[in-house]
């Protein structure tokens, strides 16, 4: 059977987490109101899965899971809180837990969860699911932000005056009457812009230029 410690400020959490578990053939093996117990209690109980709130007065999740880590132990740990921000998602799962799960998740899947944590696999919420593939978008746009800025960075002051007006829709005679230049000078410094840059048209450097943003601009 598997072994879980619930470590909550709130003792009605702790109650309702008891009952949902137990319910589920799922041993609780001792509870704690605060992160400065879990590894006294860890080392007391020996659990296969601790169920670690994120938010308490004294000493938080991260803080308690980073002092079991440190105490040398690998128990699984999944964090549970009723609240939480991108970053607390994120700060968990870089700590070293096994998962993010919400209090108001549903309590089968909560006992789901934790068995699978105590298997050694990963597990998450629909929070979790959705802070995780947010970020993963996030750092992919980032990076594609900072490789065009990079690529835009091999033009001239000029070329890159004049390539900015283009994810605006304008025209070569648009951009030579706003730059006071020759159409003709406009159309140069655009086909060398496509060239040092690799593109074959002006739609692809207008999408370049958009997604390296007003910085790289100048």
């Amino acid at each position: 059977m598997t072994r879980a410690l619930i470590v909550d400020d709130d003792p009605l959490v702790r109650r309702l987490l008891t009952t949902v578990l137990t319910a589920q053939e799922i041993e609780v093996v001792g509870e704690g109101a605060d992160g400065c117990e879990l590894v006294g209690l860890v080392n007391a109980h020996r659990p296969d899965v601790v169920l670690l709130d994120l938010h308490m007065p004294r000493v938080g999740g991260l803080d308690a899971l980073a002092a079991l880590r440190r105490a040398g132990h690998s128990t699984a740990v999944v964090v549970l809180t009723s609240f939480g921000s991108d970053d607390a998602v994120l700060a968990a799962i870089r700590a070293g837990a096994a998962g993010f799960l919400g209090k108001d998740d549903d309590p089968e899947r909560i006992a789901a969860q934790v068995r699978d944590a105590a298997a050694g696999r990963a597990v998450a919420g629909p929070r979790a699911i959705d802070t995780l593939v947010r970020h993963a978008a996030e750092a992919s746009a980032g990076r594609e932000q900072r490789e065009a800025v990079r690529a835009l960075g091999r033009l001239t002051e000029r070329e890159r005056e004049v390539a900015s007006w283009l994810p605006h829709g304008w025209s070569n005679p648009q951009i030579a009457r706003r730059l006071y230049l020759g159409e003709s000078t406009v159309k140069t410094h655009l086909s060398s812009a496509m060239s040092k840059l690799a593109v074959t048209s002006r739609e692809q450097l207008a999408v370049l230029v958009d997604r390296a943003g007003a910085a790289a601009l100048l």
